[in-house]
């Protein structure tokens, strides 16, 4: 991705001052959706806490869970 696409993309991220912050988040984020990195990981390297994190995620709209789809199947059949 050219970095003129992504800093347009980034510019769009209101809730990080500089662009560094709003690119690094955008990357976790893909990377975290992935299942590539840990959520403790993720809030680390955009020095927050998780549940800071998780509030930033939730006022996005975007849906994380720490289980697996089976693990909810699982636990709505009981």
């Amino acid at each position: 991705m050219n970095q003129e696409l992504t800093q347009a993309i980034a510019l769009e991220v209101q809730l990080f001052h500089s662009i560094e912050q709003k690119e690094n988040f955008l990357f976790l984020l893909g990377a975290l959706l992935a299942k590539v990195i840990s959520l403790q990981k993720a809030a680390e390297v955009m020095q927050l806490e998780p549940a800071e994190f998780l509030k930033i995620l939730d006022l996005m709209g975007i849906e994380f869970s720490y289980i697996s789809e089976e693990d909810v199947a699982l636990e709505k059949s009981w």
